[in-house]
């Protein structure tokens, strides 16, 4: 599909748009933490990669990784179009992604990574974090 503005005007309308994070994501897990009793979590706490949830007592930082923009091997969808742009982009988050996860084990952290998709499942999540804690 064609895009209806100039290179300018889209360029102008996308500087507009702030970023909402993984709002939602982090929310359910929230809701799974309380729901069944897991305390001890932190959300934006300052650890190397910016982990969405650390337990710092366990040395335990759980990220959960959005299904496009970490490129899930289970519901990645390429994107149609700016491909040029879209693949290295996300091919640079997934190093940083190991670049993080070696990091953050070589200083004795656990840890997690879940697909957005995965709390579709949550007693899954809880039996692998369970693990963990």
């Amino acid at each position: 599909m064609a895009d209806n503005l100039s290179i300018s005007q889209r360029s102008y309308a996308m500087s507009k748009m702030r970023s909402q994070g993984n709002r939602s994501t982090e929310l359910r897990m929230v809701e799974l933490f309380r729901k069944n009793g897991i305390h001890g979590w932190r959300r934006n706490y300052k650890v190397h990669g910016h982990p969405d949830f650390v337990f710092l007592g366990k040395r335990v930082a759980v990220f959960i990784d959005g299904c496009f923009w970490h490129k899930c091997p289970k519901c990645f969808v390429r994107p149609k179009s700016n491909i040029e742009y879209w693949l290295p982009k996300i091919e640079r988050n997934k190093k940083r992604d190991r670049e993080v996860n070696v990091e953050l084990r070589s200083r004795g952290w656990t840890v997690l990574r879940f697909w957005e998709h995965s709390l579709k499942r949550p007693k899954l999540v809880l039996k692998r974090l369970q693990q963990s804690l």
